[in-house]
């Protein structure tokens, strides 16, 4: 059993970021390096790490980091592709011309367009790209922040195309050799990549239960703090629509996750979601019998509005337009024909499926000449600095690659000229730099907290937590579990990087309170998701693209509205399934 010093001392580098993060305000660039530094003194001071597994788990971690990186960086020039060349003006417009009910705008563009852009693109893009949608339609920026932060939590455990498990879970485990045996061992898996396919389908499992409410939240958020009446009876008018567009979203999406993994979840679910829904409400169905808005403007609340009025057309950057008047756009228009518009994330989802589910595409993409290997630089051995690491870089197979093709094939499809092209890759570079540092040192850290054991023949750090908060929490301990995951959201402002986090630690508190470990994996994936909703930069960066920065206690304070239902269904949901309806699963 861990002493308390020992905790203590696996506690610094998590309580580092949740200082610096949380009490000072400290960006994750500059909190995740001082948490890798308090890391390796742990490491050495606790554990007696040497100098060579800290340099082997540092350059493990930053392998995995390029991995995510690659990913993050093709889904982003995707997106800011298709808004150079209007393609998203069409999507949105097509969106908006539906109804001009502020409730069933929520609905298509917070929960079905807001999951889409999530499963497409992940990184925080969707509040970034649906907020100022909303506001452009005549939304309070205050609201739209609000709506767009809290609408597509289904879609956000599996992040851009299955990031957050395939990176934060799969990656992580297979590092760890005492989980793998144990997986392959005990349970019936041949591979960790079967194990959390399986995860995922409880973690989709979780949502599709809880996620029932999600639609109407929004909906109900909107008429009772920023409705004229203040009231959620607005909101029950359109419960029918809001309990249709879930269902029309959950069944393809736990298919989807049961029979493909979880890459495509929240893509395929949001995009048979919208057809289902668009082509309902245009068939005449789940109309609301009188259109809802908001009360005059001149009646707002100033805290509402801030440098942006509504029905300004916003930069990237969320300012005002470039001669300092308000560019005013009731309902965005576009003259790309919709089907032209898809077309690019069509593709993206075709791709995808054939590079997983043929055979003869996957054998070539995973060839080895296309694998860059640790082993495989010229100045390496078999393993990384002689201590058993291994990690690679999958350069066709990873989902980065789908997306940089069919931002290739989008240029000559949509017309891109010189001008474009460089925008595209500006405004990506951009948007994905400040994640560079964070990333590389936020994995890092976790990879010398895991390797702490291995490097000393000991427990690990994160084991000695796990003992720990299995000895505090006891049996119910699966009902924080995904409060967990939500605070290493919270801390990070990333799904992926609170799997990362507490992945292994979720695993070790299952394996010592005898409880199924993939149950407990399912709720993290879930917890992980939920966290975004209050995630600091997550908040200020939605806030920003409104110009509202400065509102940040507001938005945070209704987002645990949110936040504590999910948490805590997802709670019960897990001592249910582990104790009571599945004790026999792994």
């Amino acid at each position: 059993m861990a002493s308390t010093m020992e905790i203590l001392v696996s506690l610094l580098p998590l309580l580092t970021i949740a200082v610096l993060m949380v009490g000072f305000y400290w960006p994750a660039t500059r909190a995740m390096p001082v948490a890798w530094l308090v890391a390796i003194a742990a490491g050495v001071v606790g554990w007696g790490m040497n100098g060579t597994w800290i340099a082997a788990a540092t350059i493990n971690g930053f392998i995995t980091a390029a991995n995510i990186l690659y990913i993050v960086f093709g889904a982003i020039l995707l997106l800011y592709t298709l808004k150079q060349t209007g393609a998203f003006d069409a999507i949105n417009a097509g969106f908006a011309s539906v109804s001009e009910d502020r409730r069933v705008q929520v609905v298509l563009l917070v929960f079905l367009m807001g999951s889409f852009i999530e499963g497409a693109a992940g990184f925080g893009t969707p509040a970034a790209i649906v907020g100022p949608l909303l506001v452009g339609l005549g939304f309070p920026p205050l609201a739209a922040v609000v709506i767009a932060l809290t609408g597509n939590l289904m879609a956000i455990t599996f992040g851009a195309v299955g990031t957050p498990l395939i990176i934060g879970m799969i990656d992580i485990f297979e590092s760890v050799d005492t989980i793998t045996a144990d997986v392959v061992a005990n349970g019936p898996y041949a591979s960790i990549a079967a194990w959390v396919a399986d995860i995922a389908v409880w973690a989709a499992g979780y949502h599709v239960i809880v996620g029932i409410g999600l639609p109407f939240i929004g909906v109900a958020m909107m008429t009772r703090f920023f409705g004229e009446e203040r009231s959620i009876k607005p909101a029950l008018e359109v419960l029918p629509l809001t309990l249709f567009a879930w269902a029309a979203f959950s069944v393809p999406y736990f298919l989807t996750a049961w029979f493909l993994g979880p890459e495509f979840p929240g893509l395929l679910g949001a995009m048979v979601g919208l057809v289902v829904v668009v082509g309902a409400l245009q068939a005449g169905f789940f109309h609301p019998d009188e259109e809802w808005d908001f009360g005059p403007e001149a009646a707002w609340p100033d805290h509402w509005v801030g440098d942006i009025e509504p029905g300004e057309t916003t930069s990237d950057d969320g300012a005002i337009a470039a001669d300092g008047g308000a560019v005013q756009s009731s309902v965005p228009t576009a003259s790309m024909p919709l089907w032209k518009a898809w077309t690019p994330y069509v593709l993206v989802a075709a791709l995808l499926v054939v590079t997983r589910a043929f055979d003869p595409v996957n054998a070539f993409v995973t060839m080895d000449v296309f694998t860059i290997t640790w082993s495989g630089l010229p100045f390496t051995g078999d393993s990384i600095l002689g201590t058993g690491l291994t990690n690679d870089f999958a350069l066709l197979y990873l989902p980065g690659a789908v997306f940089v093709a069919v931002h290739l094939l989008t240029i000559p499809l949509h017309g891109m000229d010189g001008a474009d092209i460089k925008a595209a890759w500006t405004e990506t570079i951009e948007k994905v730099a400040p994640a560079v540092v964070a990333l590389l040192f936020a994995v890092a850290t976790v990879q010398i907290m895991l390797q702490s054991g291995a490097a000393t023949g000991t427990d690990s750090m994160l084991i000695v937590l796990s003992e720990g908060m299995a000895n505090v929490a006891g049996g119910v301990y699966p009902f924080f579990a995904a409060y967990v995951g939500a605070f290493g959201a919270f801390l990070a402002g990333s799904n992926t990087v609170s799997d990362i986090l507490f992945g292994t630690f979720q695993y070790g508190v299952a394996e010592q309170i005898g409880t199924p470990r993939t149950i407990m994996l399912g709720a993290q994936a879930v917890g992980g998701a939920i966290g975004n909703l209050i995630a600091v930069h997550n908040v200020v960066a939605a806030l920003a693209v409104v110009g509202l920065v400065g509102e940040e206690g507001r938005v945070i304070r209704l987002e645990l509205i949110p936040l504590v239902y999910y948490g805590t269904a997802t709670g019960l949901l897990a001592l249910l399934f582990s104790y009571v309806l599945f004790p026999g699963v792994f």
